[in-house]
């Protein structure tokens, strides 16, 4: 750290900061500031720190005796000087009334003459060599890593085309006059620093060198001592308060002695073998769930119990399944691991053992519940994981395990780890798949740590066993070839036992799976080689391919390397996983990012559902529309009772094409839904244009109404006259498909009078109309002739009103049930006529108009 310091701002900007390190006594000589000015001229660089009408100059000229300049050099030769004068001259001569006030031209004007002058060469050089002056590459190139003599002097072009520039160093060398001059220069050609003859700097302070590096009484003035000597108070206060901090620290360690010794007597880990209850149906139900070990591996035959984890066998050993045995403590279902000895002395050692298991306290580690040391039911108890251990999980192959799965199982066991390397505990020592076990939020916890002195593991029985081999192909070489290992093994240890682990949760194939083309190896054999330690290094089968990423594959090799000192400790792989499994930290972290995730998208998807549920709400509703009236529809939809209703007086159309029966009989059943389904789409299209309500379709007979459901006073025999003569125009120019030089032979018929209507059925309902109308007019169809609308009485009563309709008497037609009736054609309509052409009025007065009633 030194005290210097560099300024690159304005002019302005520079002078305020200046009068303020002066205002800080940063000018005294212990400090030096460096103002970066590479474009401003001769005159302005002479006097910076003066400013006209200013106050505070006398205050700026002191404080710039601490400031020093760096500007481009100023070329001096007299070419130069010549060049500065044309420049001059060319400049008054473009502009009017124009005055050069600077002694030189600005930097970049020679730098500019010279970048032509560098141009030219490297041009005239291209083409002498037969270059082409469009080939940029090539006369750039010519233009690097050369030297010429230019306006401004000797212009020097490194290898990356770069500029090597010259500057200049300027100083206040007079105080008195406050004139900044020029004290050195550095060439960028030859990278020397030149002083000026007859200059040197002028050190604020009255200094005749250049400050220290470190200012006399430090950056923040400690090395100074005060001017007083330190008050006899002070030494008094310092001296009690010191006494009084240490009599506070043995009070504190003296009173948690206490707690340590009163805990410790306490013994609130200890467990009554009566407080653990079992019973038949509960045990069967915490057996059936609980944690489970298959020692069927590698085609053995023998299998024995592995003591550490397994406490009680199923009836059926032919399984060669064993589960662990589970009670209920304080209302909690706990483990229960058998202490495999005859009785337990309780020693301190043991007591400060079991205090640091009950000071665990990790979402990763088994939390230890306590002990039962009565004999003969002597046991640990601890924390009960439903999910059973990782081994059951690995052996299931009914459960899937995707690759966020098992970042997180080997997460968990690293962060496990590292909590209880931390700990008192330090390591574990006997780490495998399982005694890692999986509570019901499927995160893995560490268990069968600690409690060596109680666990009572004992490595030289049964040696040269199935069993006793492959409880060892988890542990470290190191480990293997001491004559006597520490129960609690090591840190490092413990690292190659998850990479071992890691392995096992990739495959999913047991401890030490190798590929198929490779033979199988029993534990005995696996063993010797991991112990012999020949090169190449003897372990399990991994492929970069079947991992997640070839970082982890790297990570899991790190960690069972031969030498301890290359395996990464947990806190390291910590680290390590959690920059490859960026989805989530564990499984219960994840499936809430995933729940969150989900229920962000399902706001969207209830849209888009709501959006899919309205569109079709809208097509059921057009759909209903089409079939019943849209007031009668509406109140359908509301939930209303559609009650029958009569009418006093409505108009009814009636139509069916003459000749129908023999046309169908000539077509084909294709030919036949092709012409009606024209037919009718046509007559759809045009009654859409009037008040009216189509009531049914049967085969070629088609049935309107209007003046129901919503009444239009007498309009409703307006608007059948009007959409019948619209529907008689359309069938004169209609095509039929497969006879395009017949025509349809449509036969009409229209009559008005009272009507009950209402909706029938549940299933298909429809709009139906009851009543001697309905007949009625149904008849009048029947009677009529072909392409001609026939109109009752009753109906010509009523068209009479609007003066528009032109009808023919037709003269009496005889009905059934009415007897004979005087009807009409209807002709057409003539809105600018006066009246009604008929028949004479004396023919009319000698017809008796006959409407008996009738029930249909």
């Amino acid at each position: 750290m030194v005290n210097v310091i560099v300024l690159c701002a304005s002019p302005d900007t520079v002078r305020d900061i200046m009068i303020k390190a002066a205002e800080l006594n940063f000018h005294n000589g212990e400090y030096v500031f460096f103002n970066i000015d590479l474009f401003r001229s001769k005159a302005a660089s002479e006097k910076p720190w003066y400013r006209e009408n200013a106050t505070d100059n006398d205050i700026a000229k002191k404080a710039f005796e601490a400031l020093m300049t760096v500007t481009l050099r100023k070329p001096d030769s007299d070419a130069y000087k010549i060049f500065s004068k044309k420049v001059k001259e060319r400049a008054q001569m473009n502009g009017s009334n124009f005055t050069y006030g600077e002694e030189e031209v600005n930097s970049f004007v020679g730098a500019f003459h010279d970048a032509v002058i560098l141009y030219a060469k490297a041009l005239n050089e291209t083409l002498e060599a037969n270059g082409s002056i469009s080939d940029g590459k090539a006369i750039t190139e010519r233009m690097w890593n050369r030297t010429f003599e230019g306006i401004t002097g000797d212009v020097s072009i490194d290898e990356n085309g770069d500029r090597n520039a010259d500057y200049s160093l300027l100083d206040m060398t007079d105080p008195l006059s406050g004139r900044f001059e020029v004290v050195a220069n550095y060439y960028g050609r030859t990278k020397m620093y030149e002083p000026v003859q007859n200059k040197r700097i002028h050190w604020p302070g009255g200094r005749q060198e250049a400050p220290p590096d470190t200012p006399k009484c430090g950056f923040d003035g400690s090395k100074c001592p005060p001017e007083q000597p330190f008050p006899l108070y002070a030494i008094v206060i310092s001296v009690l308060g010191t006494l009084l901090v240490m009599v506070a620290i043995l009070a504190v360690i003296s009173h948690r002695r206490i707690n340590l010794k009163a805990e410790l007597e306490a013994m609130t880990w200890r467990v009554k073998w009566e407080d653990i209850t079992f019973g038949t149906r509960k045990h069967k139900r915490l057996d059936k769930s609980g944690s489970r070990m298959s020692l069927n591996r590698c085609g053995s035959t023998t299998s024995s119990i592995s003591g550490d984890t397994i406490a009680a066998h199923l009836s059926d050993m032919g399984s060669k399944q064993m589960f662990i045995r589970t009670g209920y403590y304080k209302g909690s279902i706990v483990a229960i691991k058998k202490i495999n000895k005859s009785y337990v002395t309780v020693s301190k050692p043991l007591l400060m053992e079991i205090k640091h298991m009950k000071d665990l306290s990790s979402d990763y580690i088994v939390r230890f519940i306590g002990s039962c040391i009565d004999p003969p039911n002597m046991c640990l108890l601890t924390e009960y994981c439903p999910k059973g251990s990782l081994q059951d999980v690995l052996e299931n192959e009914e459960m899937k395990l995707d690759t966020m799965f098992r970042y997180s199982l080997m997460q968990d066991i690293v962060r496990g780890m590292a909590y209880l390397q931390n700990s008192e505990i330090k390591s574990h020592g006997n780490l495998k798949s399982s005694n890692c076990v999986i509570d019901s939020r499927f995160v893995l916890k560490v268990t069968d740590f600690g409690l060596h002195s109680l666990r009572g593991h004992d490595y030289t029985a049964e040696t040269d066993t199935y069993a006793y081999y492959n409880r060892l192909l988890w542990t470290a070489p190191e480990l293997l070839r001491m004559q006597n290992r520490p129960l609690g093994g090591s840190a490092k240890g413990d690292v190659y036992s998850w990479s071992i682990i890691c392995q096992e949760i990739i495959y999913r194939n047991g401890v030490f799976h190798f590929h198929p083309n490779r033979n199988e190896m029993s534990p005995r054999e696996i063993y010797q080689k991991v112990v012999n330690g020949v090169r190449p290094y003897f372990r399990p089968g991994l492929e970069n391919c079947d991992c997640p990423s070839d970082e982890l594959a790297n990570i899991i090799r790190k960690g069972w390397s031969e030498d301890p000192a290359e395996r990464p400790d947990f806190h390291a792989l910590k680290g390590m996983l959690r920059r490859l499994n960026k989805d989530g930290d564990n499984i219960l972290d994840n499936l809430l990012s995933r729940m969150e995730q989900y229920a962000n998208n399902l706001e969207t998807l209830v849209e888009e559902r709501t959006a899919d549920y309205l569109e079709q709400k809208k097509k059921a509703e057009d759909l209903l529309y089409n079939m019943l009236p849209k007031y009668v529809a509406t109140q359908l939809i509301k939930g209303e009772a559609v009650t029958a209703k009569s009418y006093e007086s409505v108009s009814i159309y009636f139509s069916d094409i003459c000749g129908f029966t023999a046309m169908s009989a000539e077509s084909t059943p294709h030919q036949v839904v092709d012409l009606l389904n024209d037919l009718y789409t046509t007559f759809d299209s045009i009654i859409e244009n009037y008040d009216v309500y189509k009531v049914e379709t049967i085969g070629d007979a088609y049935m309107v109404v209007s003046g129901v459901p919503i009444l239009n006073g007498n309009l409703h025999c307006r608007e059948i006259a009007r959409m019948s003569l619209a529907l008689l125009k359309a069938v004169k120019t209609f095509r039929i498909r497969h006879r395009p030089t017949e025509q349809l032979k449509l036969r009409i018929g229209i009559h008005t009078g009272p009507v009950c209507a209402g909706v029938v059925g549940l299933k298909m309902p429809r709009y139906c109309l009851f009543g001697d109308t309905v007949n009625t007019a149904s008849r009048m169809e029947s009677h009529g002739h072909p392409l001609k609308i026939h109109v009752s009485p009753q109906s010509k009563a009523i068209l009479d009103k609007f003066q528009t309709f032109i009808l023919e008497c037709r003269g009496p037609v005889e009905m059934k049930g009415k007897g004979k009736i005087i009807t009409y054609w209807l002709l057409g309509e003539d809105p600018g006529s006066e009246g009604i052409m008929n028949q004479s009025s004396e023919q009319i007065s000698q017809l008796q108009i006959s409407q008996p009633n009738s029930q249909s």
